[in-house]
């Protein structure tokens, strides 16, 4: 169990979990002049003479910008930019650690969207691409939808590309082990922000036919008239055909469950009964899970999953964001797409081989060391 003193003695201790260093080992005369003046003016003047060499010439390939303005923090909310940073920082550990790049945590201290807007496109000339993280939704939808649009780098949304990521691959697994089809089941999502949005669409596109998609106000349909914005009503037009009401309603005669509210005991243990047998519940709010893992299982969910490190089945899309990052990179592709996302979730859940496929085991390990090949290999077939 992680405890608050050790947690902050760590980070007293490590005064920021970040550093830039240099690939030059040692600084002589010679070298001095090339990396600096006058030689670099010869590397400038190259550049501005063919901008194509940026990427050659300077590390804008390899380098992320993590932009956040502190108002959707993993299940702490709106915090602001400065509490926001060490979360940033430890998402940039991630990323050098498994996908040998060079990430910056941008903590921005203004949540008027078109100024974020403006700051990722003025900071684009240093950035291979752009990773947006914990803001609010609907608003960080707007962002990546507005910046994707104009910027010629890819725009990755961890918390809607990611966990949507995770997801798939972990339900496919279970689907496996419990002997379901995707196209017959039905899936409730606890959630309907960026998480959960994107969830949805790509299961839609993965096969699942049947899926209905909670927010504070209830099921999402056509007919609701409160609480519904742009997406919600993209959301309502390939899900939930005819079921209104609570969680405790939608749930009944459900074959998975999919936690995104941010809610920590939304889902009552009594719900669960209500589920058809071989349950999946996907209890994915950190710090704190919809339900108990344990409580589930008692109650009778046969596969159960959080998005935290402290269980079995980590559903968390810290094993996305490094390796899928990487090659987007290496590939130089400037979309993220449902193809893509759909792909790279097939590679992860591929990852666990069938013979260690189990009820406590459906998705790798971030250590898992096949994950960038087979998420590379998968991503350039699909380009090709």
């Amino acid at each position: 169990m992680v405890s608050k003193k050790d947690a902050i003695s760590l980070h007293k201790k490590l005064n920021g979990k970040i550093y830039i260093e240099s690939k030059i080992s040692k600084i002589t005369n010679e070298n001095l002049q090339l990396i600096y003046t006058p030689g670099v003016a010869e590397v400038c003047t190259e550049i501005f003479k063919h901008p194509e060499t940026k990427y050659e010439l300077t590390g804008k390939g390899n380098n992320v910008a993590i932009i956040t303005d502190g108002t959707r923090i993993l299940g702490l909310g709106n915090i602001g930019p400065d509490a926001a940073l060490p979360v940033m920082e430890g998402k940039a550990v991630l990323y050098r650690k498994y996908g040998k790049i060079d990430a910056y945590p941008i903590c921005l201290a203004t949540r008027d969207k078109k100024k974020i807007i403006d700051v990722i496109m003025s900071i684009e000339p240093v950035f291979g691409a752009i990773n947006l993280e914990d803001i609010e939704s609907p608003k960080v939808l707007d962002i990546s939808k507005e910046v994707a649009k104009k910027l010629s780098i890819p725009v990755f949304h961890d918390d809607r590309h990611g966990t949507a990521v995770v997801v798939l691959a972990a339900l496919l697994n279970s689907l496996k082990i419990v002997d379901k089809k995707i196209s017959k089941i039905k899936v409730v999502i606890a959630g309907a922000g960026s998480a959960g949005y994107c969830i949805a669409k790509l299961l839609y596109f993965a096969g699942c036919k049947n899926i209905i998609v909670l927010d504070s106000k209830g099921a999402i349909h056509k007919k609701r008239k409160i609480n519904m914005d742009k997406y919600k009503m993209e959301l309502s037009g390939f899900t939930n055909k005819n079921e209104k009401g609570q969680l405790s309603d939608t749930i009944k005669k459900a074959d998975v469950f999919i936690g995104v509210s941010g809610i920590k005991g939304l889902l009552k243990p009594e719900m669960i009964k209500e589920m058809n047998e071989k349950s999946i519940v996907f209890a994915l709010t950190n710090p704190d899970p919809e339900i108990d893992p344990v409580v589930a299982k008692k109650f009778g969910a046969q596969i159960v999953a959080t998005g935290s490190f402290r269980y079995e089945n980590k559903v968390n899309n810290a094993i996305v964001f490094p390796y899928l990052m990487r090659a987007i990179l290496d590939l130089k592709i400037q979309k993220i797409t449902m193809e893509i996302l759909h792909t790279t979730a097939l590679a992860i859940a591929d990852s666990v081989p069938k013979k260690k496929l189990s009820e406590k085991f459906i998705i790798p390990s971030i250590n898992n060391k096949t994950l960038q090949q087979r998420i590379s290999r998968a991503l350039e077939k699909v380009q090709r």
